[in-house]
């Protein structure tokens, strides 16, 4: 009983701080949203489905927040029938309910992937006892891999820091940037520079990942420059913009990150978030929607391009789960045109797509738990 009491009163503690981060959970659309004209296609590669080993030296996990079937489906369309995900041939679905609800936030459905553990609605890393629970990336970085994170939203948010932080709340943003400092990740890319220098206790987290020998970059294009060492790209004050100002920072940011990881010979492991496609769905917007989804794939399509020429990379494609029950109610393939309806701004039960390719792919077949997700990951990656 105490236990939910602290971490209610938490809760309301912090939801005033956490309002201007999460205003897009506030956020409405114009009519001007409702339908994506369609603009030209990017062109589609296919690539090798023969691979070097049977269990892969290395992971990237790509998480589309809040991306459903129908999300998928509206950037196939967008792109006039084609994404760089249908390269992933084997398929299944995964059950995203947490510990306490039949709907999952993003951090219960981060710690369910992160963590392998189910878990309260707003909980970073830990159970629903609120116990410590090691990520698949600590694990990684204990056997000697390399580790990276990327993200449009801050590197702080709820997804990303799932996979690093341990805190019994989402919102506690200066003790998750905190928390980066306890780990040894090579790089990490996203928004986030107000919770690491403009803190309650004085602390300055860039100056102190400098002083750990980290590269501290702001500018996308210098980060693009950093081929080794350790990396710590922060994008933003909070998060990234939308797609219009941020351009090709996702893509980018993935590209730089599998350039650093790939110098540990031992293998690495890269989760990858594209964490507005949620935000779209919170907004009723399927312009926004269709934006990120697109945005997504061409990241996924950097994924692919290494894991192709490396022969021994697993790329798994999923979601923490499915925001705003987007329905799609019209659409034209030669032109790239998608309408759609949203019946929620919020989180909905449904399960959501696993796309696997390279070594290992066809463990992730069927319907499964997301928590199955993290052990199938974790045996492939690590043998355990």
């Amino acid at each position: 009983m105490f236990q939910r009491i602290f971490i209610a009163l938490t809760m309301c503690i912090l939801s005033v701080g956490a309002f201007a981060q999460d205003a897009y959970l506030t956020a409405e659309s114009e009519d001007t949203d409702k339908i994506y004209q369609g603009t030209e296609p990017y062109e589609v590669k296919m690539y090798t489905q023969k691979f070097k080993t049977d269990k892969p030296k290395n992971i990237i996990f790509l998480i589309g927040d809040g991306m459903g079937a129908a999300q998928v489906f509206s950037g196939i369309t967008a792109n006039q029938g084609k994404l760089f995900l249908e390269n992933c041939r084997h398929i299944g679905f995964s059950k995203t309910q947490s510990a306490d609800n039949y709907i999952t936030d993003s951090a219960a459905g981060g710690t369910a992937l992160s963590c392998g553990v189910k878990t309260y609605n707003g909980a970073i890393g830990v159970d629903a006892d609120t116990v410590k629970v090691k990520s698949i990336l600590e694990a990684a970085e204990e056997n000697g891999l390399a580790t990276g994170l990327v993200s449009t939203s801050a590197i702080t948010h709820a997804t990303p820091a799932s996979f690093i932080a341990h805190q019994p709340n989402r919102g506690m943003y200066e003790e998750i940037a905190a928390d980066f400092l306890e780990t040894d990740i090579d790089v990490f890319i996203g928004g986030g520079i107000s919770h690491f220098i403009a803190r309650k206790d004085g602390r300055n987290l860039m100056t102190e990942l400098k002083d750990k020998g980290y590269t501290v970059e702001s500018d996308i294009n210098k980060i693009s420059e950093v081929k080794s060492g350790k990396l710590a790209g922060l994008t933003a004050q909070v998060h990234n913009p939308r797609m219009s100002e941020r351009g090709n920072m996702l893509p980018v940011a993935t590209t730089t990150a599998l350039d650093i990881l790939d110098n540990n010979k031992k293998g690495f492991f890269l989760m990858v978030e594209g964490s507005q496609i949620d935000w779209g769905g919170h907004a009723s917007s399927t312009v926004y929607v269709v934006e990120d989804m697109l945005d997504f794939d061409q990241t996924i399509g950097k994924a692919l391009e290494f894991a192709a020429k490396d022969g021994e990379t697993l790329v798994l494609v999923t979601a923490d789960h499915e925001t705003g029950g987007m329905a799609l109610t019209g659409g034209d393939m030669s032109t790239g045109m998608v309408k759609a309806d949203f019946p929620t701004t919020d989180h909905t039960a449904v399960m959501v797509p696993v796309f696997a390719y390279g070594p290992g792919a066809e463990e992730f077949i069927g319907i499964m738990e997301n928590t199955d997700i993290h052990n199938k990951m974790k045996k492939l990656l690590l043998g355990k």
